[in-house]
C-alpha cells in the first residue's frame, strides 16, 4: 500500500508536467454506464456563474451506479444541504481531479469513512480532506449512487474535471463524447451603442434586429443604418441529440469585413472569474425578461474573464458615414456544428430620434471608488470595484423598507448593509433579522449579525431590505409513525421539520440520550435516521429532536418508540 501511495505522488508530479502540454483524450472513462445525454453543458450560462461541468441525465431516477473515471484517491468529500450536496473529489496521478456531485449515497467504504467523522463531529453536514493513503480508488470502481442532493433541480450527475491549479476544464476536451448533430439556434440579435453620438436606425438605445432564415439554416439580418461605435449581442442556445434542453454554446466568433474582432471559447476558467458572467451578458435584460444576451464586446473595464480568446478594440467597431460593413457572427458547439449570422450595415450619420434616458439621483457612484450611504436608520458601505460602471444610485428609506437601487444592476462582490436597532427593546431585538423582498413580495432571511446597536448583513445583490420579526419556533412532527409504536420492521425513522419565519439554522437528533446521524432533505423538510447506524439496547426508546431557527427560537420534540434489538 505504501509503495502504491509513493507511486501515485511520483506520477502526480509527472502528470503536472504532462498536463501543461495537452489534455489526455483517452485517460478518463465515463462516470455512468448509460448513454450520456446532457441536461447542462460546460460553461452554460447560469445565475451569477458559468456552469462548471457537465450535467448528465440519469433517466429521471436516482440510484444509478457512479464509476470513478480513473485511478486515484479521494481527496475531498462534501456533505452539504445546498450547492453540490453530496460530492466526491478524486485526485488522479496525471494531476487532474474529477468531481461527482448531487449524489444520493456514497459507496460502502466512503460512507463508512464519512459516517465515522460525522459521529465524531456530531454533524450531518461535513467537509473532509482524506489523506492520499486513506481512500484509494481504482479506475471503474463504483464510488456512489446518483441522486438529487444539494441545489439540484432534478435527478442527475454533475461531473467536473479540474487541473492542479483548481481551474475547471471542459470534460469534452478529455474525449468525453456526447452525441450532437444539431447546429446552435440564434434566437435574436441586438445592437448596442457605446456613447451618446452612436446610433442604429436613429436610435441610441439597444435595437433588436429583424432576422431571416436562409435555405442552409444560417441567418441574415435586415440591413441597418448606423453611425459611430457599436457592439453586437446574440441570444442563442444549442441542443444535443436525445434532449430538448436549451444548452450553452461552445464558441462565438465575430468578424467585421473579414477581420476577427471577437472570439469567446468555453474551454477553461476559474471559480474566481465566474461571476463576471454578469458583465458578459446584458444583465438588465436577463433580470427583466430572463433572456441571456451574450455581448460580443466588453463594455466594462473591470472584466477579467479568461474566456475571451480574441478581443480587438474590446469587440467594438466604428461605423463611418457612407461606408459599408459586413458583420458575420458564428455560433458553434463543441462538435463543430455551426450557425452563421450575417448583418449588413450601411454607414449613415443621422439625427437621433430615440435616446437613452438617465434617471439622475442625489447619489452618483463611481465604480473605482468606495461609495457610502447613511441616514438615521440605514448605513451602507460599497467597496471599490463592486460595480462594473459609474451610475446614479437610487436609494430611499420609507415605511421600514430600504430600497437599494434595483436588482437590474449587477454587483460583483459583497457590500455591507446595517440597520440601527437602538430604539428596540432587548427582547424585540432577539427576534429581529434582516430580510430581503423577492419579486413576489415575500421576505427571505439574509445572514444577519449584531454589533451592539446595529444589525448588519453582507450581500451581493441589490433590492429592497427590511427588518423582520420571527417569534414563532420551528415545528417538528413524526412522519409515518406514532408515539409508542413498534418500529421493528422499520429501516428508517423520519420526522418533518419546518420554520415559516427566519428559516431552519440547526438540528440535532438523539436516541436514548446519544447523538444520532439524521440526514436532512431541505427540499422536503424531512430528517431521516437509518436504524443500521447503531445497535439499540432494549426495546423501548426515546427519540429527541431539537431544531433552532436563525434567530435562535428553538423547539424540542420527544417521542417514544419500541424496537427489538438487532445485532449488526
Amino acid at each position: 500500500m505504501r509503495k502504491k501511495v509513493i507511486l501515485l505522488v511520483f506520477l502526480n508530479f509527472l502528470g503536472i508536467l504532462y498536463s501543461q502540454n495537452k489534455y489526455p483524450e483517452d485517460y478518463f472513462t465515463n462516470p455512468l454506464r448509460i448513454p450520456l445525454i446532457l441536461s447542462g453543458t460546460f460553461g452554460e450560462l447560469r445565475s451569477n456563474h458559468f456552469h462548471a461541468g457537465l450535467d448528465i441525465k440519469t433517466q429521471q431516477v436516482e440510484g444509478l451506479k457512479v464509476y470513478a473515471s480513473g485511478e486515484g484517491y479521494v481527496s475531498r468529500i462534501n456533505v452539504s444541504l445546498w450547492g453540490y450536496g453530496n460530492a466526491i473529489y478524486i485526485t488522479h496521478p496525471n494531476g487532474y481531479t474529477t468531481v461527482y456531485a448531487h449524489l444520493q449515497k456514497f459507496s460502502h467504504k466512503i460512507e463508512k469513512y464519512v459516517k465515522k467523522h460525522q459521529y465524531k463531529k456530531e454533524s450531518f453536514t461535513i467537509r473532509l480532506y482524506p489523506k492520499s493513503s486513506e481512500l484509494l480508488i481504482n479506475k471503474g470502481e463504483v464510488i456512489a449512487l446518483s441522486g438529487n442532493s444539494g441545489s439540484s433541480g432534478g435527478p442527475h450527475l454533475h461531473y467536473e474535471i479540474r487541473d492542479v491549479k483548481a481551474n475547471i476544464l471542459n470534460p469534452m476536451l478529455f474525449g468525453i463524447k456526447i452525441a450532437d448533430h444539431k447546429s446552435p439556434t440564434i434566437q435574436s440579435v441586438f445592437t448596442f451603442t457605446k456613447n451618446d453620438t452612436s446610433h442604429v436606425n436613429q436610435s441610441n438605445k439597444n435595437v433588436q434586429l429583424v432576422l431571416k432564415r436562409q435555405y442552409n439554416g444560417d441567418l441574415l439580418a435586415n440591413k441597418i443604418y448606423a453611425y459611430g461605435t457599436i457592439g453586437i449581442g446574440i441570444n442563442a442556445y444549442d441542443r444535443l441529440d436525445g434532449a430538448l434542453n436549451h444548452n450553452g454554446l461552445y464558441d462565438i466568433k465575430m468578424e467585421v469585413n473579414g477581420d476577427k474582432l471577437f472570439q469567446f471559447t468555453l474551454d477553461k476558467f476559474s471559480f474566481n472569474e465566474s461571476r463576471y458572467i454578469n458583465s458578459y451578458i446584458d444583465y438588465k435584460r436577463y433580470i427583466k425578461l430572463k433572456q441571456r444576451v451574450q455581448k460580443c464586446f466588453v463594455d466594462y473595464d473591470k472584466n477579467n474573464l479568461s474566456l475571451y480568446k480574441t478581443l480587438i478594440n474590446k469587440g467594438f467597431f466604428t461605423v463611418k458615414d457612407s461606408l459599408d460593413y459586413n458583420v458575420i457572427i458564428t455560433a458553434s458547439d463543441f462538435e463543430g456544428n455551426q450557425t452563421k449570422l450575417t448583418i449588413p450595415i450601411k454607414g449613415k450619420k443621422d439625427s437621433i430620434i430615440i435616446t437613452k434616458k438617465i434617471n439622475k439621483t442625489p447619489y452618483y457612484f463611481k465604480s473605482k471608488e468606495v461609495n457610502k450611504i447613511s441616514d438615521s436608520v440605514v448605513s451602507i458601505h460599497f467597496p471599490k470595484n463592486i460595480f462594473y460602471e459609474d451610475f446614479y444610485f437610487d436609494y430611499s428609506y420609507r415605511d421600514g423598507i430600504a430600497k437599494l437601487h434595483n436588482n437590474t444592476m449587477p454587483v460583483h462582490k459583497k457590500f455591507r448593509l446595517s440597520f440601527n436597532i437602538s430604539n428596540y427593546s432587548e427582547k424585540a431585538i432577539d427576534q429581529l433579522y434582516i430580510a430581503k423582498k423577492n419579486k413576489y413580495g415575500k421576505l427571505n432571511y439574509v445572514s444577519t449579525h449584531r454589533n451592539e446597536s446595529t444589525l448588519y448583513t453582507s450581500n451581493n445583490s441589490l433590492g429592497e431590505f427590511t427588518l423582520a420579526t420571527d417569534n414563532k419556533p420551528p415545528t417538528i412532527k413524526p412522519f409515518g409513525f406514532k408515539d409508542g409504536q413498534w418500529l421493528t420492521k422499520f429501516q428508517t425513522l423520519r420526522v418533518k421539520i419546518q420554520d415559516k419565519g427566519s428559516g431552519i439554522k440547526s438540528f440535532r437528533g438523539e436516541i436514548d440520550g446519544k447523538w444520532i446521524l439524521m440526514r436532512f432533505n431541505p427540499k422536503k423538510g424531512i430528517l431521516t435516521y437509518d436504524f443500521n447506524d447503531k445497535i439499540l439496547v432494549g426495546t423501548k426508546h426515546l427519540l429527541k429532536v431539537i431544531v433552532s431557527d436563525n434567530v435562535n427560537n428553538s423547539t424540542t420534540f420527544t417521542i417514544t418508540f419500541n424496537k427489538k434489538s438487532k445485532t449488526l
